[in-house]
């Protein structure tokens, strides 16, 4: 009896792991303002396997959940690319940084210092 008791409570902590599949991180994603930040965050959630994703205007931090099934932190951030945002690892091609609306050109200093005045 004991010896099943065992068995059932270790059965029981692998099962309850093993179906926790979501990850977290975070990262850093250029950009300027709530139009870059909607668009940011919408890049992620079409990303298949993203959960949750929430850009801070202020500083830059892109928190993401996902389902390490479907997904990985590199797909994320291809789609965020291609979105126009660049990272530390991963530059945006000026093709897709170019289709930005001018207010969210955040690798242009006078669009940074007029967002600061706000």
């Amino acid at each position: 009896m004991k010896k099943l008791l065992l068995i059932m409570l270790l059965l029981t902590g692998v099962i309850s792991y093993a179906q926790n599949k979501n990850a977290r991180t975070s990262f850093e994603v250029d950009g300027v303002c709530l139009m870059c930040k909607e668009r940011i965050e919408k890049a992620c959630i079409k990303t298949k396997g993203v959960k949750s994703a929430v850009w801070n205007v202020k500083t830059h931090e892109l928190s993401l959940i996902f389902d390490e099934r479907k997904t990985d932190t590199q797909k994320i951030k291809n789609s965020v690319a291609n979105a126009g945002h660049d990272m530390k690892d991963l530059k945006a091609s000026d093709e897709a940084y170019n289709s930005l609306h001018d207010c969210c050109k955040y690798r242009d200093e006078n669009v940074i210092d007029d967002h600061k005045k706000e």
